[in-house]
């Protein structure tokens, strides 16, 4: 092989390399945009307030959220609601929305919040709730669940029980 054809093949493997180097790129880029099924399914779910009302889910769409799946009965749940209280106002000049989805009557729901208000949404769960936190990852049908979820729409951090504040601060720092 003389050295013409030496650098005639070098060449090509050489293109062929930044060519499969920038088309890889530009595929892990093109599919980081596409949102996760469940995540899709959980914004266009037809979320209502304890009081009846619904939810416009639109708002939600290119935030970071922070879903917590929630019941006033479950003593790990209210623990560590006045945590997402805490985070949601650090976070909130982020375009991080903590979103809380009570597993429980709209009843023991409004009840809960006159106690404890929080200032993030509060959405009645009701059947589709306990459906959608399997969708979202929750194997075990446990809680507390929560789900950080960046503005794509990628789920980024799942959390079955109580969270620990600075592991929630981590991952939702890592959705930013």
């Amino acid at each position: 092989m003389n050295r013409r054809q030496w650098f005639g093949i070098l060449g090509i493997g050489l293109f062929a390399l930044i060519v499969g180097i920038v088309s890889s790129q530009w595929v892990f880029k093109k599919s980081e945009a596409i949102p996760d099924p469940a995540v899709t399914l959980f914004l266009e779910n037809d979320w209502q307030t304890p009081e009846g009302k619904p939810i416009n889910t639109k708002h939600w769409q290119g935030k970071i959220l922070v879903v917590n799946f929630w019941g006033s009965w479950c003593p790990p749940c209210v623990e560590e609601m006045p945590t997402l209280e805490k985070l949601q106002q650090e976070f909130f000049q982020q375009n991080v929305l903590f979103i809380g989805i009570g597993i429980d009557s709209p009843s023991n729901i409004r009840d809960f919040l006159l106690k404890t208000p929080v200032s993030y949404p509060i959405a009645n769960g009701g059947v589709q709730g306990s459906a959608m936190y399997r969708a979202l990852g929750d194997t075990q049908a446990a809680l507390p669940y929560t789900v950080v979820i960046d503005a794509n729409g990628k789920i980024k951090s799942t959390r079955l029980g109580k969270i620990q504040e600075d592991d929630l601060r981590r991952a939702i720092k890592e959705a930013i």
